[in-house]
């Protein structure tokens, strides 16, 4: 953090402005040398007010007056007139809340820049009867490229050759791999499995899916980077005014034969006490505090504007798969169908899954990694179908509910008249298999040497705490929030069923849900985590990344990082940037109360300028500590003990 904060210009000259105040003011009243006092007054104004005096000409050149500009002349006013100590607190103040901005949005901005991973795309193109690297950005309709296992496929194209299991989640939000053999369309960006692809490319990389997300994301990133406090939107016109306003306080009176002095006097005391920069500086401390609490709790927001759009949400929409659940499927029933024990069915399942890379084939090791799993030869992936492998003589299958062949050979079955019900388990395994389907879950069976002995039930679980989570949303909002997938509507209404959810859409192309944000009259608050998702982020109001499954394009597209808790956060987040809001507001009330006394007072009485200056400038210091109080008083619950205990509710 330290080293962050003086790799910043803002800070340093801030610090050297703070310095050199602090060195000016005793010297002064000590009675040091005037040429001291005057050098030491004139690095603070330097300084603190050379990057404002800057920006605010060039807003000038814009046709912007703006605020920092008005910040400096009323400095320079009051330096003008012997004032140097009022005119130099004015610049320190300014210089400090601006430091603080930059450190809080550039610490924010920093973190997220981390998740981002911008490793560039390579394809092995066919080139005669070998194989040669190039930039994916290169390739050209009709060119062939081989995907190896693991590899992401580097453009839209259409299978020619091999078969694979596709990791899609990343485009469509599918959790589980899908089949894809000759003939079928693959898309840049996807996940090869376990098998070797050889893909005709069918369109211009630039033209792909995945291209075609990144402009839309663009566009609407544009469309909300013209977004602004509401502060500043009233900024420019007060500010005008301000300056009118001193024009007309210091020409009127002299054209009616005034005094010179005692009118520049009036005219630069009511600049001083009627500029804005206390109005200004009431409402980015709260915000900026609640961006510092954020951080702490693990959401990182990327600026001010975020806060200030989170206090006015009124819906929420989430992404399925990777938000509100885990991410991964998990084992969550094991059914033996024959006369072998549960635990025999699941050693043998992951003695067979031991070769696979496939999701599920880890999700069955990890569920028996209690267990003792015998050793497996010969292990076959035949994608689309599953695996198979040789476990103690046996040929063991996973995969695919089919029906399988029936085996002989089992003498219990072949020696009895009456054959018991495990002979032909098929009706057992379809009973399964259609009840794990109906709740959701992905169901596989595992046979030996042909005969099925068991069904696995495989589900992306919740994550801990979502229904509460969606339950706090729910009575903080007055509604409940709605969930967008690419999923089927099966899985996607057992989700939405475990939520507490009623509005839920299923089969959603990534447009499907920028359009879903785009219907909603409200402001809507969006969170997600895969490529996918980039639209809806970029759309919405705010978007928020699910930081641990998010890729570089919706980290980008998305208005912060949800890091820890991402759904239990949602709430006391909302309830964090609404109070953060009354505080401003309060503080606005405040201010302006503050400066309607004081300009009251200049233009119907004489207010000593230093009088002036001492009350606009505690005005301001007590609205930036009260905005900072949030820092310290935040107001974010602890997690209750029913997050703390619950485990993740199964999907089923």
């Amino acid at each position: 953090m330290v080293a962050l904060m003086w790799s910043m210009p803002e800070v340093r000259w801030a610090m050297l402005s703070l310095a050199a105040f602090t060195l000016a003011v005793p010297a002064d009243l000590l009675g040091a040398p005037v040429l001291l006092v005057g050098v030491l007054y004139a690095v603070c104004y330097l300084a603190g007010g050379w990057e404002p005096l800057v920006e605010g000409v060039r807003a000038l050149g814009d046709r912007r007056l703006d605020v920092d500009l008005l910040m400096v002349v009323a400095a320079l006013a009051a330096a003008g007139i012997g004032q140097y100590l009022d005119g130099g607190l004015l610049i320190v103040i300014f210089a400090s809340s601006g430091a603080l901005e930059a450190v809080m949005t550039a610490r924010t901005r920093r973190s997220i820049e981390a998740l981002l991973d911008l490793t560039p795309e390579t394809a092995a193109l066919v080139a005669g009867d070998g194989e040669r690297t190039v930039p994916a950005a290169d390739l050209a309709v009709g060119d062939e490229v081989v995907v190896r296992p693991g590899e992401r496929i580097p453009a839209d194209g259409r299978v020619l050759d091999g078969a694979s299991d596709v990791d899609t989640a990343g485009l469509t939000g599918e959790p589980l791999p899908v089949p894809r053999n000759r003939g079928d369309d693959v898309h840049a960006g996807t996940v090869n499995g376990t098998g070797t692809l050889r893909v005709r490319v069918t369109r211009d990389p630039a033209d792909s899916v995945v291209a075609g997300i990144a402009v839309q994301v663009r566009r609407a990133t544009g469309t909300k980077a013209e977004r602004q406090l509401w502060i500043e939107r009233i900024e420019q016109r007060y500010s005008v005014i301000v300056v009118v306003a001193t024009l007309a306080l210091l020409a009127v009176p002299l054209l009616l034969g005034a005094a010179f002095e005692p009118t520049l006097l009036r005219a630069m005391t009511f600049m001083i006490v009627a500029s804005p920069c206390a109005v200004v500086l009431a409402t980015m401390p709260p915000l900026l505090a609640a961006i510092a609490v954020a951080g702490r709790r693990g959401v990182l927001l990327k600026d001010a504007t975020v806060v200030e759009s989170l206090a006015d949400v009124d819906a929420v929409l989430l992404d399925k798969t990777g938000t509100v659940t885990r991410g991964r499927p998990e084992v969550v029933a094991v059914e033996p169908v024959a006369d072998l024990p549960r635990d025999r069915v699941l050693a043998l399942a992951a003695a067979a899954e031991a070769g696979s890379e496939h999701v599920l084939g880890r999700a069955v090791r990890e569920s028996a990694a209690h267990l003792t799993v015998p050793r497996a030869t010969a292990f076959a992936a035949e994608p689309g179908v599953g695996v198979r492998a040789e476990v103690a003589g046996a040929v063991v299958r996973v995969g695919h509910p089919g029906r399988p062949a029936v085996a002989v050979g089992w003498p219990d079955c072949d020696e009895v008249a009456v054959k018991p019900p495990h002979c032909d388990p098929g009706a057992d395994v379809d009973a399964a298999v259609a009840r794990h389907e109906r709740a959701g879950r992905t169901a596989v069976v595992v046979s030996v040497d042909g005969r099925p002995v068991g069904v696995l039930a495989l589900a992306d679980e919740l994550r801990p705490g979502a229904a509460l989570a969606v339950s706090d949303l729910t009575a903080l909002l007055g509604t409940a929030p709605a969930l967008l997938t690419g999923d089927a509507p099966r899985p996607a209404a057992a989700v939405a069923t475990a939520l507490g959810i009623d509005d839920v859409r299923a089969d959603l192309l990534p447009v499907d849900k920028a359009a879903a944000v785009d219907a909603h009259p409200g402001t809507v608050l969006a969170v997600g985590d895969g490529i996918n998702d980039a639209p809806l982020l970029a759309t919405a109001a705010v978007g928020l990344a699910v930081g641990e499954g998010a890729g570089a394009l919706s980290v980008q597209a998305s208005d912060g990082v949800l890091l820890r808790d991402p759904l239990g956060s949602l709430a006391p987040l909302i309830t964090l940037a609404r109070r953060a809001r009354r505080i401003a507001r309060a503080n606005l009330a405040f201010a302006a109360a503050v400066i309607t006394g004081l300009v009251t007072w200049d233009l119907v009485g004489t207010l000593p300028l230093a009088v002036g200056v001492a009350g606009h400038e505690l005005s301001t210091v007590l609205v930036c500590l009260n905005g900072l109080r949030l820092l310290v008083r935040p107001g974010w619950p602890a997690p209750r003990a029913e997050n703390r205990v619950r485990e993740a509710v199964s999907v089923g």
